[in-house]
């Protein structure tokens, strides 16, 4: 499971190892060309280094993925490199290619997660979803 950065790297390990039997990503950007100024480390921008930005996408890679996902985002994200369109459009990619993944957009919520009832229905959403792929795996 991963939040922001840790929710990219989730997505792209599950896009390129069989590791794991499912994985869970919180507001992450999956699509490195819309940070086209850098992200974490990467100092260069887009038009510099587009090969590093189209590799390290796991958008561009959706056709790879084929371990469930669960991709949860705030309504509301106003972080501008998270912003809520990411999820949305990463997981129209993997249901497209049939991927097996489902969204959860939190309503009124931004970058972190405040409201007691959408904290208790991630909460049922991620055990559920554990429930349905870890069990007797």
């Amino acid at each position: 499971m991963g939040i922001p950065y840790g929710a990219f790297m989730t997505a792209n390990l599950l896009t390129y190892s069989n590791l794991f039997a499912c994985g869970i990503a919180r507001s992450g950007a999956y699509n490195r060309t819309l940070t086209p100024f850098g992200f974490q480390s990467e100092q260069r921008n887009y038009w510099d280094a587009p090969d590093v930005y189209n590799k390290m996408s796991p958008f561009m890679n959706a056709d790879k993925m084929k371990t469930p996902l669960l991709l949860v985002h705030g309504e509301a994200d106003n972080n501008p490199g998270t912003f809520t369109l990411q999820t949305e459009r990463y997981f129209q990619a993997l249901k497209g290619l049939g991927a097996p993944a489902k969204m959860l957009l939190l309503p009124k919520e931004s970058h972190g997660y405040v409201a007691i009832e959408n904290i208790l229905h991630l909460l049922w959403e991620q055990d559920q979803f554990l429930e349905k792929n870890l069990k007797g795996k």
